[in-house]
């Protein structure tokens, strides 16, 4: 197959959600697969840590960026002398206009749920173009169960038009490591001291960050460490003003620390030296830093809704979002008895097993067969919206 994969989203230095699993899928593909041809498409130079050009994988910059997917992919598509069999997108949104099969990673429906967490721009973007991908894309990859079951009601596509292929994590920066926990200048770095437990991701409304401190301000003699980029250069959150007001608000600054973006790399010495990590979102596709909590063998507690449960089966703690008692009961526990964390440290350990890079990988290679051969096994073989957990 001949197969061009739009890596705009991959191309950026801070990867977060779909710049992460475009990255992660964009490594595996070059791993797994010397069979098939592959042109990456982008707007600019790939950055370093891009997989090098070899026989059979090679990059084509396209302008403009700013028009990406309704001028600059359909008119390079259309022009091409040597058409692709596909174009893979790892994002909500397709080529407007395509001569070739288009597949498309629509990761969740949180702006439909929760509107009023977005900005007006970006969610009127994401309802109208993710809509005509849904529409109109050959074959539609998701995250997770919860996220296919959505995208079916909301869009009235067929089930057998999805497939669940669950994202990866770095296996080669997440893994338990007691030498991790003895090492203290990290934590020094960031001004953190004493027992804590963290969050990482994206600072915005939908994750649920103002509920989470108001629970932390009933419990003593334990921090909370968010990690999430706001201002400056890169990535950034939206909507975030309420919750770097809200510590003052309660009267606990001393009690949480926002230490803004952190390297991949540093990651694990927080993560591995948390009492536990909490994802308390409202609404989650998938969450890849509780993935790599448990590869570190630390106890995550989540949310109860969307993805989260699926993804941590028993080997976590889960809690009504909107409920602050609930979340307060779930950081009690886990701080205070040893034995339940040690006992989803070890779960966490096994489920983790679960999830990779390769695997999803190998999972969307299987639909790109499938799209451009219209295999008569299709259904089964890509398993529709059954996922594989």
């Amino acid at each position: 197959m001949k197969i061009w994969i739009d890596a705009k989203e991959a191309n950026v230095r801070q990867r977060l959600g779909s710049s992460q699993v475009a990255f992660g899928l964009l490594q595996a593909f070059e791993k797994i697969d010397h069979g098939n041809e592959y042109t990456i498409v982008i707007p600019s130079a790939p950055l370093e840590d891009f997989p090098k050009q070899r026989n059979n994988w090679s990059y084509k910059l396209l302008r403009p960026s700013k028009l990406w997917t309704r001028i600059a992919l359909p008119i390079s598509l259309y022009t091409s002398k040597q058409k692709p069999d596909l174009i893979f997108s790892p994002t909500h949104y397709i080529p407007r206009f395509s001569p070739v099969k288009r597949v498309v990673t629509i990761f969740d429906l949180g702006f439909l749920h929760f509107p009023e967490t977005f900005k007006k721009r970006d969610l009127w973007q994401l309802k109208n173009w993710t809509k005509f991908s849904a529409e109109f894309a050959d074959h539609i990859i998701t995250i997770s169960n919860s996220s296919a079951k959505d995208i079916v009601k909301t869009y009235g596509v067929r089930k057998d038009k999805i497939t669940v292929a669950y994202p990866g994590y770095d296996k080669n920066i997440f893994s338990r490591n007691d030498e991790l926990q003895k090492s203290g200048q990290v934590l020094k770095k960031y001004g953190i001291d004493g027992q804590f437990i963290i969050y990482v991701g994206t600072i915005q409304p939908r994750k649920n960050l103002v509920r989470l401190m108001e629970a932390f301000s009933r419990i003593e003699n334990l921090k909370l460490v968010i990690v999430g980029k706001t201002k400056g250069l890169g990535r950034a959150g939206w909507k975030y003003e309420e919750t770097l007001i809200t510590p003052q608000r309660l009267g606990i600054e001393d009690k949480v620390i926002f230490t803004g973006f952190i390297p991949t790399e540093e990651l694990p010495f927080l993560i591995s030296n948390a009492v536990a990590m909490i994802q308390p979102s409202l609404w989650e596709g998938f969450g890849i830093p509780v993935l790599e909590s448990m590869a570190c063998g630390t106890p995550v507690l989540v949310s109860n809704l969307s993805s989260l449960p699926e993804i941590v089966g028993d080997a976590g703690l889960t809690f009504d979002p909107y409920s602050t008692d609930q979340m307060e009961q779930a950081i009690r526990t886990i701080s205070t008895d040893k034995k339940i964390r040690q006992s989803l440290s070890k779960k966490g350990l096994e489920q983790v097993k679960k999830f990779s890079w390769d695997n999803m990988a190998k999972i969307v290679l299987k639909v790109f067969k499938a799209v451009t051969t219209g295999h008569p096994e299709y259904n089964r073989r890509t398993k529709g919206i059954e996922g594989s957990l």
